[in-house]
């Protein structure tokens, strides 16, 4: 049985902003809430992004940060509303998305990808007795939740970050949740470990951007809200990287040296490109298999 959440003093505020902090005895860290919708807010800090939306019988949140993040999250929550947490959403297996699962009641349901169970299970984190804070239900390709201005669909489109990333979509806000399969404008994070692949990267981006209509706006794993679009550029400017790496190696070229000349349009120029080397390698990696 997962132990009921115990809410200590809560600091109950109505506007959005309200910082959380940690007591005076650790390092102090900090939660931010950033109102997107009336009904939808992103908690910000110790972690990924973390959605909270608000429906006529509870709180449906995507993603739960690092672990011990799970007072701080609530104390977010409650500072907009007083209904209780009735689900989470996890779009993947890392621990700064899934830490705090453990600090939620039984009667919380917890859904995502199939193979998101399978890689959550391979975690010391949910060993033992912890199992019980995995996810309860699972999907594969598409799952639809709730219905009318409180449906909630979630997608995946094939391997990326890892092989179960979860883009959560808010049809009535026009508005998704990429988790880290987009984080942020950037090389993304390769986890081969967990089934990720720089090689099919862009074909999961373009069938998200071509299979998901309707929505204006992302929140990105970590990053802020963006439009659209930029979630449609990051599928292209991983498609001109996997591009730029394929003619790298018809030329000969080292994953190092393919890295260090690397030249990529010039619209893509304010990415952020730090994880650079070792996509290079992953890709290497795949396509020399």
């Amino acid at each position: 049985m997962r132990r009921l959440v115990l809410i200590g003093i809560l600091v109950i505020a109505g506007a959005a902003g309200i910082v959380a902090r940690q007591p005076a005895s650790g390092p102090l860290q900090t939660a931010e809430l950033v109102k997107v919708k009336d009904n939808l807010f992103v908690v910000k800090g110790g972690g990924g992004n973390t959605a909270a939306f608000v429906t006529s019988t509870g709180v449906v949140l995507v993603d739960t940060k690092l672990a011990g993040w799970g007072e701080r999250i609530m104390q977010q929550v409650r500072s907009v509303t007083d209904k209780p947490v009735t689900m989470i959403i996890n779009t993947h297996t890392h621990g700064d998305h899934v830490g705090s699962n453990d600090f939620f009641a039984a009667s919380v349901e917890v859904v995502a990808h199939a193979n998101t169970k399978t890689n959550m299970v391979k975690m010391p984190a949910f060993a033992g007795d912890k199992a019980q804070f995995l996810p309860d239900r699972t999907y594969t390709d598409r799952l639809t939740l709730g219905s009318g201005a409180e449906r909630i669909e979630l997608h995946h489109f094939g391997r990326g970050h890892t092989d179960g990333d979860t883009i959560v979509v808010f049809p009535a806000l026009r508005l998704a949740h990429t988790g880290d399969l987009f984080a942020g404008l950037g090389t993304p994070l390769i986890d081969t470990n967990n089934g990720g692949s720089g090689v099919a990267y862009p074909e999961t981006l373009k069938k998200a951007a071509a299979g998901i209509t309707g929505v204006d706006a992302v929140i990105p794993g970590h990053a802020e809200v963006m439009p659209w679009a930029k979630f449609v550029e990051f599928g292209e400017f991983n498609a001109a990287l996997l591009s730029a790496v394929q003619q790298a190696i018809k030329d000969g070229k080292t994953p190092e040296a393919a890295f260090a000349e690397l030249k990529l349009p010039e619209k893509f120029k304010d990415y952020q490109i730090a994880r650079g080397q070792g996509n290079v390698t992953a890709i290497y990696g795949e396509l020399k298999k």
